[in-house]
């Protein structure tokens, strides 16, 4: 049997939750959604879904399988090209959701470019840093950084966000300087509320190490845990990308440069590959080729 098509049809199920729903949006029976689930559980070499009368979930082979199959429709759909697409010229309204400290430091300077190469296109941006429901909230496009996908999101690979430690100098000066992590937990720490719960990570030299750390600040968005670290209200762990120009001016003070903080994926996550419109496949096209050029800090 096809393997695209079986790929196609294990996504489709997992995305629509039955079989049944899977047979209807993909005009196939019952039966053959079942041989071709069957096939690809076969070419697994393991069950893929755990089925109860009620819902249907996935086994760990099956989180395994559910990626694999999603690339290989995503190649596919690339080396399905229309012809003459490459000249249509794109058009219409584009929403895209991230995180306000990425929107101001990267997003917005890409979108910058990118529209004035496709100036018929048009593109809302949303600051927001929580997990936005896509479909709800009629978003096109959301950047994510995560190391924890969802398998059931597509998701596409952009680029890595580095992190730092880091502190004014007059906090530094008043109240000590951090030699090793677990010297954080002494210290007045501003954390952040999505991140590892106060829990930060590290590698020195293929050694992980974590430490509990906190504060009198905390916030869902880390530019204001950088406003409060650059007024000297304590140390704080920020992108990269956001904390290097104060580092470089002087007004932050880079910390524990030998302990590297957990490193983070960045990721343009979106809703589905039928029928995906020619502007956002375009946006995402773009932004993998503009994080490439355009390396954000280490």
């Amino acid at each position: 049997m096809d393997r695209i098509t079986a790929a196609e049809v294990f996504v489709t199920i997992v995305e629509r939750g039955s079989m049944i729903a899977a047979a209807e949006v993909l005009e196939m029976s019952r039966a053959m959604v079942t041989r071709y689930l069957a096939e690809m559980e076969q070419w697994a070499g393991a069950r893929l879904l755990h089925r109860t009368t009620r819902k249907l979930s996935l086994t760990h082979a099956g989180e395994a399988t559910l990626v694999r199959c999603r690339h290989m429709l995503e190649f596919a759909k690339d080396m399905d090209l229309v012809e003459g697409q490459e000249n249509e010229e794109l058009r219409g309204l584009l929403r895209i959701s991230c995180s306000q400290s990425l929107g101001q430091s990267a997003l917005v300077i890409a979108v910058a470019e990118y529209l004035r190469c496709h100036p018929q296109v048009a593109v809302d941006l949303q600051m927001n840093n929580r997990a936005v429901n896509l479909v709800e909230e009629r978003i096109d496009l959301a950047l994510r950084i995560t190391n924890d996908l969802d398998p059931n999101l597509i998701a596409r690979p952009l680029s890595i966000c580095h992190s730092v430690v880091c502190a004014s100098p007059d906090y530094l000066s008043a109240k000590g300087t951090p030699k090793t992590p677990p010297d954080l937990a002494v210290h007045n720490c501003l954390t952040y509320s999505y991140f590892g719960k106060s829990l930060w990570h590290f590698d020195q030299q293929g050694v992980r190490s974590s430490v509990a750390v906190g504060g009198n600040l905390s916030a869902n968005e880390s530019v204001v845990l950088l406003s409060g670290a650059l007024e000297g209200a304590g140390i704080t762990l920020q992108p990269s990308y956001s904390a290097a120009p104060y580092i470089a001016s002087g007004e932050l003070t880079k910390l524990l440069p030998d302990y590297q903080p957990q490193e983070m994926g960045i990721y343009g996550i979106y809703t589905s590959r039928r029928q995906m419109p020619a502007t956002l496949r375009s946006m995402l096209d773009f932004l993998v080729e503009w994080f490439t050029t355009h390396p954000l800090p280490n």
